[in-house]
């Protein structure tokens, strides 16, 4: 019983090992350090709530850490019922069923909260940015710095000369 209840620890930590502040508008890539970006200012039109999935693409999610780990851990459970060829069934429904939930709670373990703006820029035009963050940050109405490289954008709170809030 140890042995299931070490591997259902080890299944939780290595789901939630994904690095989500890259999404963030403090946090720079190696890549994007000692580079030259353009800066634009703007003020902040709305703002809304949405998740970032990490380890994406095309809304499904590429890791299989929470699959296998699942999967390990209902065929274990599951070996553990009956005898002969109930237990053999016992043993695949559980690594089924455990692989699915596993990818589900993958999936939401690799998700950031993060914030919509929806900006009105000095030249007039209105361009919408997705990073992590919490509603609380910005406000509508509130002046922001925008840092682009051309391909990447991150809104940030534009503070007077000399002061920060």
């Amino acid at each position: 019983m140890k042995k299931i209840f070490s591997l259902t620890i080890l299944a939780a930590i290595l789901s939630g090992c994904s690095n989500s502040d890259l999404y963030s508008g403090d946090v720079y890539t190696a890549d994007q350090a000692k580079q030259v970006q353009q800066v634009n200012y703007g003020t902040v039109v709305s703002v809304r709530p949405v998740k970032i999935q990490a380890n994406a693409s095309n809304g499904k999610s590429e890791n299989i850490a929470g699959s296998l780990g699942g999967a390990v851990l209902g065929g274990v459970l599951g070996n553990t019922i009956g005898d002969g060829t109930g237990r053999v069934l016992a043993a695949a429904t559980g690594a089924i069923g455990g692989a699915i939930l596993g990818d589900a709670i993958q999936d939401k373990t690799s998700q950031a909260n993060a914030v919509e703006l929806e900006i009105k820029q000095e030249n007039g035009s209105n361009i919408v940015i997705v990073q992590k963050g919490s509603p609380n940050e910005f406000y509508i109405g509130q002046h922001v710095r925008l840092v682009t490289n051309g391909k990447q954008i991150s809104a940030s709170p534009r503070y007077a000369s000399g002061s920060r809030k």
